[in-house]
């Protein structure tokens, strides 16, 4: 699974940091999550989703 949470974060001008503080995880959640080392839960790709106001599937996309 690939995601556009990279290209997200520069368009909101958002760190790492600061996104991962909104969806209350570790900074390294999000470092895996954009090297698609890790799926994130149900609640997570939601609270990200949330954040970027956007839907899930149009940023974690199921290829």
């Amino acid at each position: 699974m690939n995601n556009r949470i990279k290209e997200l974060r520069a368009r909101y001008n958002l760190t790492q940091e600061e996104l991962a503080r909104q969806v209350n995880v570790r900074r390294e959640t999000i470092v895996f999550l954009e090297k698609n080392k890790y799926n994130p839960s149900l609640k997570l790709a939601y609270d990200i989703a949330r954040v970027f106001n956007s839907k899930i599937e149009e940023i974690f996309l199921f290829e």
